[in-house]
């Protein structure tokens, strides 16, 4: 607990939490996990559906087609489908052939995917045999999505990592629907920290009982992955799928995205419906995008964009879908002239974030330097708490299949009776959310406080200075994002000196979403500090 304490008050985040210094990090040469692959996946199983496909697929062909898919953006991947280099079936057996190779039980694994859809190769034939020639280069329409397994889909169960979900099999969540209209393919469930990182405490990011420990490619057992949407950031920075779909509370997209060289968006709430997602708090959560590219952000936040009659946000969101990408498309050079961006002086000392600051200057853009005032998140975690305790139990009755539980506690009383497997690190905060209570009155007040005070740790700056953003580091100031419910988009900005991922994160006032996708992707244009994982590019 007291890991997560520090992190959640000290940087405003309830994920990615190490009581840890920077030369504590680089002195760190091989982490030791309580558990480190699952215990409830069966991998014989897991590929029995695919078995013969890929055989016939081969290594041969996996090496032919890898060239023109692995590291390329959707727009890339269209072009080659449209000259005839590979089908969609085959993209998804490129991206299968992959999970299977570096994923699980090899020297190399990093247990980012808890499951894969079985039906995805049918489902890519049919894309093949219905695909029309004037399929745009900025199309959803045959790429594979890895889904965060606290989303729902009805082709495989959605377990949100906990061994008690594991056959909680579940219609489909707004946005996935959203996706397969627009012609996505699923391809599976990402591994995440258990219930979304709001479940044990002092467990390390990115494990869950279901998925086991993911592992951060650029470090395997070395660095952090990040949490909780840790498998899906994973996933993408290793090429074991070209894009995911992640959620945050307060840094789950921004924090593992960054800690693993990718791009993550943390859309303004009413942005993407929250419907069929297993909750922490109906105050503060969205999905959002995490891929390689911000073209590809762009692609598949309009994929998932729409106005869910059930999510009263989104039913408010005046611009409830909206063509990201056409917006990159129509950016004329790579020019950020008239644009004031606040850069915070604490963070200065950073030279990976000194660097990015001055890339930003040379992209045209005016920096002011500032002091962030101290602003504290009074009952930060008491808000998390008395969100989910109502906020769970209405997804089990609306959203959920045939599960034993109905509560957090009965989900505690489950875990109980075989603690060894399902709660190997306790579940200290599920137990904490239990003994929270509070009036409407006192939730209420709350929830203002943090409102007003996270504003104001933005709004101060960004109207004295006529900012257009502020920028941190990673998931730095994420907290103050999540409860002023502002949106951020963190890019890769280089590598420290452990070789340890760092982004640069942009955080704009609410449905700034296309700007921020614009800033973001003429620093990724101007600078390209993605690297590929060394180890997992064969």
């Amino acid at each position: 607990m007291h890991r997560f304490l520090f992190f959640l008050f000290l940087t405003a985040g309830i994920l990615n939490a190490q009581n840890k210094t920077e030369k504590e990090k680089d002195s760190i040469k091989e982490k030791e996990y309580k558990v480190l692959d699952s215990r409830f996946i069966n991998v014989d199983s897991l590929w029995a559906p695919f078995d013969r496909e890929l055989d016939n697929f081969g290594k041969s062909r996996y090496s032919e087609v890898a060239p023109y898919i692995f590291e390329k953006d959707i727009p890339e991947i269209q072009k080659a489908v449209k000259n005839s280099k590979f089908t969609y079936e085959e993209l998804a057996l490129y991206y299968l052939y992959r999970i299977r190779k570096f994923d699980r039980e090899n020297k190399l694994s990093l247990n980012s995917v808890i499951s894969v859809n079985p039906e995805i190769l049918a489902e890519a034939r049919k894309k093949d045999q219905l695909r029309k020639k004037s399929v745009s280069r900025n199309s959803i329409y045959g790429i594979p999505v890895l889904l965060k397994d606290n989303i729902n889909t009805e082709s495989v169960p959605t377990t949100a990592g906990a061994e008690v979900l594991k056959n909680n099999q579940t219609s489909d969540a707004y946005i996935t629907k959203r996706l397969k209209e627009n012609g996505a393919l699923i391809l599976g469930k990402a591994n995440l920290s258990e219930w979304a990182y709001f479940f044990c405490g002092d467990c390390p990011s990115g494990y869950s009982a279901m998925g086991g420990q993911t592992l951060n490619p650029y470090g395997r057992k070395i660095l952090d992955t990040g949490g909780s949407s840790s498998g899906s950031a994973v996933a993408v920075a290793a090429n074991l799928a070209p894009v995911a779909v992640g959620s945050e509370t307060s840094g789950s997209i921004l924090s593992p995205a960054s800690q693993n060289s990718v791009v993550g968006l943390k859309p303004t709430i009413g942005v993407l419906s929250r419907g069929g997602i297993i909750p922490i708090s109906g105050t503060l959560d969205t999905p959002g995008p995490i891929t390689r590219s911000v073209i590809d952000n762009a692609i598949l936040l309009s994929a998932m964009s729409g106005r869910d009659s059930l999510d009263n946000s989104t039913k408010a969101n005046p611009k409830a879908i909206t063509d990201y990408q056409k917006k990159l498309k129509k950016l004329k050079g790579t020019s950020l002239k008239g644009k004031r961006f606040g850069a915070i002086k604490g963070l200065m000392k950073d030279s990976v974030y000194s660097r990015a600051v001055s890339d930003l200057r040379k992209a045209g853009a005016e920096i002011i330097e500032f002091q962030a005032e101290e602003i504290q998140l009074p009952n930060f975690l008491r808000l998390l708490n008395l969100d989910m305790k109502k906020d769970l139990p209405a997804y089990f009755k609306n959203y959920a299949g045939d599960v034993p539980v109905n509560s957090v506690k009965d989900v505690l009383l489950y875990n109980y009776q075989d603690k060894e497997n399902r709660a190997p690190y306790g579940q200290a905060l599920f137990e904490g959310i239990v003994q929270d209570t509070a009036t409407a009155e006192e939730f209420a007040a709350i929830k203002d406080t943090l409102k007003t005070n996270g504003r104001k740790f933005f709004d101060v700056p960004m109207k004295k200075y006529n900012l257009d953003a502020i920028l941190s580091v990673n998931n730095k100031h994420a907290g103050f994002a999540a409860v002023a419910k502002y949106p951020a988009i963190t890019v890769p900005m280089g590598f420290s000196e452990n070789n340890a991922p760092k982004g640069i994160t942009f955080i704009a006032r609410p449905f700034m979403e296309t700007e921020l996708l614009q800033w973001a992707y003429i620093f990724e244009m101007s600078t390209k500090y993605r690297k590929p994982p060394e180890k997992y590019t064969d």
